[in-house]
C-alpha cells in the first residue's frame, strides 16, 4: 500500500511493535524500526529491550535504526514531573521527546510517515500518543504521523500470540524509574 511506505516505525519494544510490523508488512509497507527510548531506566532494561527489537527486526529482514540512549537528557526534559501518575504530564512529555526524535529522523532520511508502537500499550493514553505525533510533524512538510490505534481489529490478541511465539521478553513496565517504582 502506498499510502503507508516509506515509514518509519518509532519501537518501544518487540512486544508492542511485533503486530504493528505484521499489520504494516501485510499491507505492502517495509518499516524500518526506530529503537529511541532515553526514558528507560536502568541502562541494562533499555540494551535488554534494545536486542529484543533488534532480534525481531534482524529476523524479518528490517532496518533498524538505534537512537541515543541519554536518560540524563531525558530526566532534565522531564524535571518537575517525576511525581505524575502514568498517563500524566510526564508520559505526555515523553511521547512528545520521543516522536519528535522519529520525525525528524524521518525527514533526515526522506521517510514520508511515522508510527509508534506506544499506541499499542493499554497502559497508555491514545489521546496524548495521537496529540504528540501530529505535533512531531506540525512543522515537518513531506511527513505525517500515522495516527492508529494499534489495540483494535485483533491486534491486541496478535500482540499475545507473537509474544508467546518469539519468546520476547517481557517487561513489567513502561521503561521510566518512575513508572517502575509503581508496579
Amino acid at each position: 500500500m502506498d499510502t503507508l511506505a516509506p515509514i518509519l516505525l518509532h519501537a518501544c519494544c518487540a512486544p508492542c511493535s511485533a503486530a504493528v510490523i505484521e499489520w504494516l508488512l501485510d499491507r505492502g509497507a517495509r518499516p524500518a524500526l526506530f529503537y529511541f527510548n532515553p526514558n528507560i531506566f536502568p541502562r541494562e532494561e533499555y540494551a535488554r529491550r534494545e536486542a529484543e527489537c533488534a532480534r525481531h527486526a534482524a529476523a524479518l529482514g528490517l532496518e533498524m535504526i538505534a537512537g541515543e540512549y541519554d536518560h540524563e537528557a531525558w530526566l532534565a526534559a522531564v524535571a518537575g514531573l517525576e511525581g505524575e501518575p502514568e498517563r500524566g504530564a510526564r508520559c505526555a512529555r515523553c511521547f512528545e521527546i520521543r516522536l519528535r526524535a522519529t520525525a525528524l529522523l524521518a525527514r533526515e532520511r526522506g521517510f514520508a510517515r511515522v508510527a509508534t508502537t506506544l499506541a499499542s500499550s493499554r497502559w497508555k493514553s491514545l489521546e496524548q500518543i495521537s496529540a504528540a505525533g501530529l505535533r512531531a510533524v506540525a512543522d515537518l512538510p513531506g511527513v505525517a504521523f500515522l495516527d492508529k490505534n494499534w489495540r483494535k481489529g485483533g491486534l491486541a490478541e496478535r500482540r499475545r500470540v507473537l509474544l508467546s511465539r518469539y519468546n520476547f521478553y517481557n517487561q513489567s513496565y513502561c521503561g521510566c524509574e518512575f513508572s517502575a517504582r509503581k508496579s
